[in-house]
C-alpha cells in the first residue's frame, strides 16, 4: 500500500470519524468531552473567579475558543492525520528493514487496566516535561511556543492556543515510548480526557487549596508563574514546565512560586509587536528576522 493511499484512507476516515464524534455522541466522543469540561471550566471561572476582576468574556476568549477547536479537530482533519499514519507505516517499514517488526518492549496490556493507565499516563507527562522544556531553550522552537505565551489574560481556553508546530513536536517524541510500552487506544483516551480536564483546571481563572497534592498536581496558582512576563534573571528559559504533574518542576528544581501570582503580567519580552490573529500566528514562526533570533526569551 503506498503513502498515498494512506493519506486519502486517513482523510476519509478521520472525516467520517468526525462527522460520526459529532452526529452520533458515545461516551468517547472528544467533541462533547471538550464540549463539557469546557463549560464546566468556564461556570467555576464564573461562579468563583480568583480574579474578580476579570471580564466573563476575558481578552482573547474566542480566539482561544477557536484554537480548542483547531487543535482539536481541525488540524487533525486537515494535516496531523493523514501525516502521521504515514509516519508510523514509514517508521514501521524502517524498523522492518533492520528486522524489528514489533516495537513493544514491554507486555503492560497483561497488566491489571488501571497499571498501565498510570504507567502510560507518567511516562508520557515525563516525555512532554522534557519537551516542553525543549520548546523554550531552543531558540527555533521557541517561536512557535511564543503562540501559547502570548497570552495576556489567563483561563481556562488559553490551555489549547498554541501552534499547530506543537502538535507535530509533542506527538512526533512521544510516540516511540509509548509504543515501547504499547499503550492502547481506549487507554490514551482515557489519559488524554484526564490531562484536558488537569490542562484546563492549571489555566483557569480559579483558587484551589490542593495542600500537599500541589508537589504531585500542577494548578493555576503555580502555572501562572510559568506565564510571567519578567522572569527572574537566573531563570530566564522558564520556570514550572509541568503539563499535568508538578513533581517534575520540584525534582528537578524548576519550580518557582515567590508569591500570590494572581494580578502579575503575563507574556513574553516583545509580546506587543506579536501577531494578534489567529492567521498571523500560525504563520509565526517561519518567518523569523535577525531581530527575532537575537531575542531569545529575555
Amino acid at each position: 500500500m503506498n503513502y498515498w493511499q494512506i493519506i486519502k484512507n486517513a482523510y476519509s476516515g478521520y472525516a467520517n470519524y468526525l462527522w460520526q464524534e459529532i452526529s452520533m455522541p458515545q461516551w468517547h466522543s472528544y467533541f462533547y468531552w471538550l464540549l463539557g469540561v469546557s463549560a464546566f471550566f468556564l461556570v467555576l471561572e464564573w461562579i468563583k473567579p480568583w480574579r474578580k476582576n476579570q471580564a466573563k468574556f476575558r481578552k482573547d476568549f474566542w480566539l482561544d475558543l477557536f484554537y480548542m477547536f483547531f487543535n482539536f479537530f481541525l488540524f487533525s482533519l486537515i494535516v496531523f492525520n493523514a501525516a502521521s499514519d504515514v509516519v508510523v507505516v514509514f517508521f514501521n517499514d524502517v524498523l522492518a528493514l533492520i528486522g524489528i517488526t514489533n516495537l513493544v518492549a514491554f507486555e503492560v496490556m497483561n497488566w491489571p487496566v488501571w497499571a498501565h493507565l498510570l504507567l502510560g499516563f507518567i511516562v508520557r507527562d515525563f516525555v512532554q516535561w522534557w519537551t516542553h522544556r525543549l520548546l523554550h531553550r531552543s531558540a527555533f522552537l521557541w517561536e512557535f511556543h511564543k503562540v501559547h505565551h502570548s497570552v495576556k489574560e489567563m483561563g481556562f481556553a488559553a490551555h489549547l492556543r498554541y501552534h499547530w508546530m506543537e502538535t507535530i513536536i509533542y506527538r512526533t517524541i512521544e510516540y516511540i515510548p509509548l509504543a515501547l510500552i504499547g499503550i492502547g487506544l481506549r487507554d490514551f483516551f482515557v489519559i488524554h480526557i484526564f490531562t484536558l480536564v488537569v490542562g484546563h483546571f492549571n489555566h483557569s481563572n480559579f483558587k484551589l487549596n490542593l495542600g500537599p497534592l500541589k508537589y504531585v498536581f500542577n494548578n493555576p496558582q503555580m502555572h501562572i508563574w510559568h506565564h510571567v512576563k519578567a522572569l527572574p534573571e537566573d531563570r530566564s528559559y522558564g520556570v514550572n514546565f509541568g503539563l499535568t504533574l508538578s513533581i517534575w518542576d520540584y525534582l528537578f528544581k524548576t519550580s518557582y512560586i515567590p508569591e500570590n501570582g494572581r494580578d502579575i503580567e503575563l507574556g513574553f519580552p516583545g509580546d506587543e509587536n506579536f501577531p494578534e490573529n489567529f492567521v498571523g500566528q500560525a504563520a509565526h514562526g517561519f518567518t523569523r528576522t535577525s531581530e527575532d533570533s537575537s531575542s531569545h526569551h529575555h
